[in-house]
């Protein structure tokens, strides 16, 4: 028999594959011409998606994405392992080509999760972006590419933005 979260997640993907590029579409929209009263609508409705959402039996940003680390970042989880810097890069990381060239982990999911609970093992010491994840709270004009990169990787980003098009689609 299969674990629920395995199910849930399941079927989060199979609605994402079927509604992100109309999501996509109505960020975009709602990009251009953001609607009055937006900010307060997305902290209303984050607080719902939280009542429906438990990251920790889906765990699908660890398991599928990476975050990026900063200086900071990796100055202190390579002191909390007793390593250099250069040391924990090469052990776990890789650096991005072209763009930004960013420091992200070497392979997916993420090396610092468990995954018989989904839980960080350094999540005290978490980087930063993940510390941010899903970004829902944020000035929604300076995030929603990052919205729109995360519908198929967050039920949490998945439901705030369906939430939304449910409530505001009439009005764009």
């Amino acid at each position: 028999m299969q674990k629920p979260s395995t199910n849930l997640l399941r079927s989060f993907r199979a609605k994402a594959r079927h509604r992100k590029t109309a999501f996509k579409r109505f960020l975009t929209r709602l990009e251009k011409k953001p609607i009055r009263g937006l900010q307060q609508l997305i902290v209303q409705k984050e607080k719902e998606v939280w009542s429906e959402i438990d990251c920790l039996s889906c765990a699908n940003c660890c398991k599928t994405m990476t975050p990026t680390y900063t200086p900071a970042d990796l100055k202190r989880i390579s002191r909390h392992f007793n390593m250099t810097v250069p040391e924990f890069k090469k052990k776990w990381l890789k650096q991005e080509r072209g763009g930004d060239r960013d420091w992200v982990n070497r392979s997916t999911p993420c090396q610092f999760l468990d995954t018989k609970s989904n839980k960080c093992s350094i999540y005290a010491i978490r980087p930063l972006d993940c510390s941010g994840f899903p970004h829902l709270p944020k000035k929604f004009v300076e995030f929603a590419h990052i919205h729109k990169q995360n519908l198929d990787s967050c039920p949490a980003t998945f439901l705030l933005v369906e939430k939304l098009n449910q409530q505001l689609a009439d009005r764009l």
